[in-house]
């Protein structure tokens, strides 16, 4: 693994971009699309272990496996033009202690490569029906930044408070005078527990724009469209069963609840996750499809390590 670089100028006025998961999966999924479409390579991991307490084990065949923390991992796009690299930080899960102190430490890593701005994505719930467009919301730490959202006709968050690391990153970021913006795709509050891949959609196209980098987002849309015809087909057949008399009537909580787990793949499911692995190694633009699968499959944590580890540098 790379150790992280004294040399701020190995960048070009870089931007970093730090993603977790959340709801409706839309700060992690616009990250793993931006690595995938920009072609991103793994540049450091980041061992923190002092921020996660372990509250299970993982069994396997009746064999206790091994403790494992969450990965930390940091990721690199140089730019052709050589006018702005992206770091992209995806973190496999949010700290349960320290939250301020591991988001300094990031910071302060971000400062060491000479990181100009700082960006995290976040999921904002609201009545929003999920037929329509995902607005953007945006809430920057500086004046000239709240300036710049609202060139790009941004909804300014102007009171509330944003939860987690998409929040505490900006405020460790403050501390060191390092504009930071944090980019919030609208969800429906109903559909929070559930990928939602319409707003992670609307944020990676404002953050393009901020950017000035061009990202192909051919297959987002495609996987949103898909996304919302399976929440049509759901809304039809909640809506059918409260018509039928005598029918135990479901309400639209369960809109909100994630597919049952199954307790295994099928030897089909295998052979398409392997599928999408070897194009997805071939055409890293293929990563984002077999998240998706993943994700379908609620197989993603399971396969996180490996799905990752497509981005790395040859050896």
């Amino acid at each position: 693994m790379n150790e992280i670089s004294s040399q701020a100028t190995e960048f070009q006025h870089p931007w970093l971009v730090a993603v977790w998961p959340g709801m409706g999966h839309v700060a992690i999924n616009a990250g793993v699309y931006l690595l995938s479409q920009l072609g991103m390579e793994q540049y450091a991991e980041i061992p923190e272990k002092n921020s996660f307490d372990i509250d299970h084990v993982l069994i396997e065949e009746g064999l206790v496996q091994p403790i494992r923390n969450p990965r930390n991992r940091l990721f690199a796009w140089r730019d052709p033009e050589k006018k702005r690299d992206l770091l992209l930080f995806i973190g496999e899960a949010q700290p349960t202690t320290g939250k301020l102190a591991f988001c300094r430490i990031l910071i302060d890593l971000a400062a060491k490569l000479g990181v100009e701005k700082v960006f995290t994505f976040a999921a904002m719930a609201t009545a929003m029906n999920y037929q329509n467009p995902s607005q953007v919301f945006g809430v920057t730490t500086d004046v000239e930044n709240l300036l710049r959202l609202r060139e790009f006709n941004l909804g300014v968050l102007n009171d509330g408070q944003i939860g987690g690391l998409n929040g505490i990153l900006l405020g460790a970021a403050l501390e060191k005078e390092l504009p930071a913006v944090c980019l919030l795709g609208e969800i429906p509050q109903a559909l929070s527990a559930i990928p939602f891949p319409k707003a992670s959609e609307a944020i990676l196209r404002c953050f393009g724009e901020m950017a000035e980098i061009k990202i192909d987002f051919t297959e987002l849309k495609r996987i949103a469209e898909e996304s919302e015809r399976q929440i049509d087909a759901l809304v039809e057949q909640i809506n059918r069963s409260r018509e039928l008399p005598g029918e135990p009537q479901e309400t639209e909580d369960e809109l909100n609840e994630p597919p049952p787990e199954e307790p295994r793949l099928s030897p089909e499911d295998e052979t398409e996750i392997e599928r999408l692995f070897e194009e997805s190694g071939k055409d890293r633009s293929r990563a984002f499809v077999l998240k998706q699968k993943l994700d379908q499959l609620g197989m993603f944590k399971d396969y996180e390590d490996r799905f990752l580890d497509l981005f790395k540098k040859p050896d």
